[in-house]
C-alpha cells in the first residue's frame, strides 16, 4: 500500500548533480531581490509575457490550443471563449491569476487544491467536475500513431484518493515546517506524487503545473512570474514525460526513485533564473542600444529567423522598435528578407 513519509528523505544521500543544481538555484535566488528593485517597467513587461506563455504552453502540452491572437485577447479578458479549448484556456488563466495574486494566502491543503481545480473548470461546460475528485478509475496511458492505446500506469482508486491527498499535503507541510529537508527536493517529489495519485478525472497535468508554481512562490522562488516555467517544460515535454514515467515505477509499493524528476524540474528552474537574469542584463546595459541588442540576437541564431523569434528573445524591447531595427539591418544589407506575409523570414 502506498505511504507518504517525507521525513525519511532526510536520511537519503543525494548525488552531486542534485546538490549542484540546488546550490546554483539558491545563488540565483539570492540575486533575485536585487534584480527586482532595478527595472520595474521591464519586470512588468516580463510578467505580462510570462502569463501569456504559461497559459498557452501548459494547455498546449495537453493538446488544448487556439491562435496566438486569441490567447492574448483571452488573457487580457478582451474577449470571451468561443469553443471548448478556449473555455479551458480561460479557466487556466483564472487559476494562474489566483496564484499570482494570492499565493501567500493559499495553504497546501486538499480543500484549497480542490478550490483551485474548481477555478480551472469555472469557464467550461464541465463545471460539474471542477473541485471534485475522480469518481471512476483513471489511467495514465499512451496513444500510438496506429491508434493503439497502452496503459502505462494505474493510479490510486477513487476510494483511496481523498485519504492519499490528505496524507500527501500533511506530509509536505510537516516536512516544510520541520525544515529537515531542502524545499527544492520536496517540491518535485510532491508534484510527482500528485501526478501518480491522479486525483481528478481531468486536468491533472495542468493542475500539477499550477501547483508547481504555487509551491515555488510560497517558498520564495518567484522566477516563474517573469519567465514561463510552463513554456520551458513544453519545449522539452518528451523529457518531462520521461522523467515523470520513471517515478511511476515502484510507486505503489514505495520503492520508486524520484531522482529523475527532481533533476528535470531543478534544471527547468535553473534555466528560468538564468534566462531571467540575461533578459534584465540586456535591459540594464544602457550602452547597448536596441539596434546593437537586436543585431547581437540575430548573430546568435544559426540559419533563418523570424521577427517573432527576435521578439521572443527580447521581450523587454517594444515590438515597433524591433521591427524598425530589423528594417534598418535589412536596408543596410546585413540581413536579407525572404517570403511575404506570414511566411516572411530573414537570414544574414
Amino acid at each position: 500500500m502506498k505511504a507518504f513519509n517525507y521525513s525519511d528523505l532526510s536520511k537519503r544521500n543525494w548525488d552531486n548533480e542534485v546538490i549542484s543544481l540546488i546550490s546554483q538555484i539558491q545563488v540565483h535566488k539570492g540575486k533575485q531581490a536585487l534584480y527586482l528593485k532595478q527595472k520595474p517597467q521591464a519586470l512588468k513587461r516580463l510578467v505580462e509575457i510570462a502569463k501569456i506563455q504559461s497559459v498557452e504552453s501548459s494547455n498546449k502540452i495537453e493538446g488544448i490550443i487556439t491562435t496566438s491572437t486569441r490567447i492574448k485577447q483571452l488573457i487580457s479578458e478582451k474577449t470571451t471563449p468561443k469553443n471548448r479549448d478556449e473555455e479551458e484556456i480561460a479557466g487556466y488563466r483564472d487559476a494562474l491569476k489566483t496564484i499570482h495574486d494570492s499565493y501567500e494566502y493559499i495553504p497546501i491543503t486538499p480543500n484549497y487544491i480542490l478550490q483551485l481545480h474548481q477555478v480551472l473548470y469555472s469557464q467550461t461546460t464541465k463545471k460539474s467536475i471542477g473541485g471534485k475528485y475522480k469518481g471512476v478509475q483513471n489511467y495514465i496511458s499512451a496513444t500510438y500513431p496506429d491508434g493503439r492505446v497502452e496503459i502505462l500506469f494505474t493510479p490510486l482508486s477513487p476510494v483511496e484518493t481523498p485519504l492519499a491527498m490528505q496524507s500527501l499535503c500533511d506530509e509536505f507541510n510537516k516536512a516544510i515546517d520541520s525544515s529537515i529537508i531542502e524545499p527544492l527536493l520536496l517540491i518535485p517529489i510532491f508534484i510527482s506524487d500528485f501526478v501518480c495519485i491522479h486525483p481528478f478525472s481531468d486536468g491533472n497535468g495542468r493542475m500539477s503545473r499550477l501547483l508547481t508554481t504555487l509551491l515555488l512562490y510560497r517558498l520564495g522562488y518567484e522566477v516563474g512570474k517573469y519567465i514561463s516555467l510552463e513554456q520551458l517544460i513544453e519545449k522539452n515535454k518528451d523529457l518531462y514525460y520521461a522523467a515523470l514515467s520513471e517515478c511511476d515505477k515502484g510507486w505503489l509499493d514505495n520503492t520508486s526513485d524520484p531522482t529523475p524528476f527532481i533533476k528535470y524540474l531543478l534544471r527547468v528552474i535553473l534555466s528560468a533564473y538564468i534566462e531571467f537574469e540575461d533578459r534584465l542584463e540586456n535591459v540594464k546595459t544602457k550602452e547597448n542600444s536596441s539596434y546593437d541588442v537586436i543585431r547581437s540576437s540575430i548573430d546568435s541564431i544559426l540559419g533563418k529567423f523570424t521577427k517573432a523569434q527576435i521578439q521572443g528573445m527580447n521581450p523587454t524591447i517594444a515590438k515597433s522598435t524591433i521591427e524598425l531595427c530589423i528594417k534598418t539591418l535589412a536596408d543596410e544589407g546585413y540581413i536579407k528578407k525572404e517570403g511575404s506575409g506570414r511566411a516572411t523570414f530573414y537570414h544574414k
